[in-house]
Parts: structure tokens; C-alpha cells; sequence
């Protein structure tokens, strides 16, 4: 299989979903997955994947799934079972739930619902920087999979301190909430924030907007849904791009932006920055 794609962009720039970059992941050995990649700059990687009925991504030869990468999943549809192969670790995920797991982590997933499975990932470092496929050609091969944790039976809960831990699964009540703006103010969760990625969701009420805001890393943005226009402080730009479910938009770091709910129900938002969150 040829490897990964990798748009990149030298401006804010709206990605309709009809034009975004496809690929398929994988081999018979590994399972295939099919790809949707929107941005891949050299600070952040953004892609949806999705995964069939019954389906599943795991590892082969040569398509290891070890990076030097945080990353986060975040599940749009479906039923996700996410695993660490090496430690037998297993985290069951419902959409509008994420885990995130840092680098030198294996991991594999399943899809265990009865409908395709479509998840959103945030990656970064990203390949460009020779953290993924590159990368994880440098690590030994995992040949014993292991998917349950024996050593915890007839000891659960209780030696739940003694359990490996590689994975952090972001539900609700783990969301980190903020109020931003001083005039105006909207509601915005970070998932997970670390040296390297910072993801989160924004919800935005109908006719609601931001304040104007700019951050010190490359942001990927994804619309979950309503109908949302972004509008970018840039010579010689659009002053505002309109966003329908599915599309993604990019904003190279340092962009002053504003969002806007131009609808009469609410949107919701992913977005991705890395490295940096906060403005310098």
C-alpha cells in the first residue's frame, strides 16, 4: 500500500468533505482501514477513519501501529473497542467518547456495533516530524497479542491501582470545561492537553459567537454539527468560510479567527492545536 497522504496548506484554507484528501491504511495482515485525511502540516495531522461492520485495524510487518505521537480518538459513530495489544488493556468507547494514549503506545481497534464505525483523530507530532510509519519501522515487532488482563480476575475492582495503564478514556465528566471570551463568552472542553496536542470541543448556541482568538500552534478544525462560519483576520482572505457537518478548516499558528453559530440549532466543534494551545 502507498503510504500516507499528507495535505498541507500555506494559508487558512475551508476543507469541504467532498474534497478531502482519501486513503486506505493497511494490508491483509493488519486489517484495512479507510481514511479521510484533512490536514497534515507540520505541526498537527487531523483524519477521520472509518472501520466496517465486524471490522478491525491491528498490525503487520509493515504497517506498525507504535508512534512517537500523542494522540486522541474521538468517536463520531458507532461502538469503538480500543486495545494496547501489549499490556492487554481495553477501553470500550460510545460515540461522543474519546481516549487518548501518548508515544510508544501499540494499539488496535475493533469495531463492535452494528453500524460502521467513523472515528476522528488528532496526531502530533505528525509524520512530517518522522513519528509515525517511519517511525514505528524503528521498533521491534509485537508478535504476542494479548487482549485480556488475567491477572486481575477475582481481584476486580480491588487491584484496580495494580492495573497497566497506557490509556486515559475522556467520557463527560472528564471533559475539562472553560468559559472563554470576556464580551463573549462560549463554552469550550479540552479532552486532552499535553507539551505536544491540545484537543477540545466547542458548543456554540444559536446566533452565538466568539471573540476573536489565536493560538500559539497550528489549528485543524472539524464541524460535528449545525452550521458554522469562521471568519479569519488575514490579508487578502475570505472574511468568513461557511462550514456544513463534515467539513474541516485549517488555521496556520498565529491566525486571529472568530467563530459563529449562523444557524437555528447548536454546533458543535472539534478542533486540534498543537503544539501550543494558549497565545504567547
Amino acid at each position: 500500500m502507498s503510504s500516507s497522504p499528507r495535505p498541507t496548506f500555506d494559508k487558512p484554507t475551508l476543507i469541504p468533505y467532498s474534497q478531502v484528501t482519501r486513503h486506505v491504511w493497511g494490508d491483509d495482515d493488519s486489517g484495512k482501514v479507510i481514511d479521510w485525511i484533512y490536514v497534515s502540516s507540520s505541526k498537527i495531522h487531523q483524519l477521520v477513519f472509518s472501520i466496517p461492520y465486524g471490522g478491525n485495524f491491528r498490525h503487520s510487518e509493515d504497517h506498525r501501529t507504535i508512534f512517537a505521537a500523542d494522540e486522541l480518538y474521538y468517536v463520531l459513530s458507532g461502538t469503538l473497542v480500543l486495545s494496547n495489544p501489549e499490556n492487554g488493556e481495553i477501553h470500550k468507547l460510545e460515540e461522543g467518547e474519546a481516549a487518548f494514549f501518548r508515544r510508544d503506545t501499540w494499539h488496535h481497534g475493533f469495531n463492535y456495533g452494528q453500524e460502521p464505525l467513523r472515528v476522528i483523530e488528532f496526531f502530533a507530532p505528525p509524520p512530517s516530524q518522522g513519528t509515525s510509519s517511519a517511525y514505528a519501522k524503528t521498533k521491534p515487532n509485537l508478535k504476542e497479542l494479548r487482549y485480556k488482563q488475567d491477572e486481575l480476575v477475582g481481584k476486580w475492582p480491588m487491584a484496580r491501582s495494580e492495573a497497566p495503564v497506557s490509556m486515559s478514556t475522556i467520557r463527560e465528566n472528564d471533559i475539562l470545561w472553560r468559559m472563554e471570551g470576556k464580551q463573549h463568552q462560549t463554552l469550550v472542553g479540552l479532552l486532552f492537553s499535553s507539551d505536544q496536542l491540545t484537543v477540545g470541543k466547542r458548543i456554540l448556541l444559536p446566533g452565538q459567537q466568539s471573540e476573536t482568538e489565536v493560538h500559539a500552534g497550528d489549528e485543524s478544525v472539524y464541524l460535528v454539527e449545525g452550521h458554522l462560519a469562521i471568519s479569519v483576520e488575514t490579508p487578502g482572505a475570505s472574511p468568513w468560510h461557511e462550514l456544513h457537518p463534515g467539513d474541516g478548516f485549517y488555521l496556520p499558528q498565529g491566525t486571529a479567527h472568530q467563530y459563529r453559530n449562523i444557524s437555528d440549532k447548536p454546533v458543535t466543534l472539534l478542533f486540534g492545536v498543537a503544539p501550543t494551545y494558549l497565545s504567547r
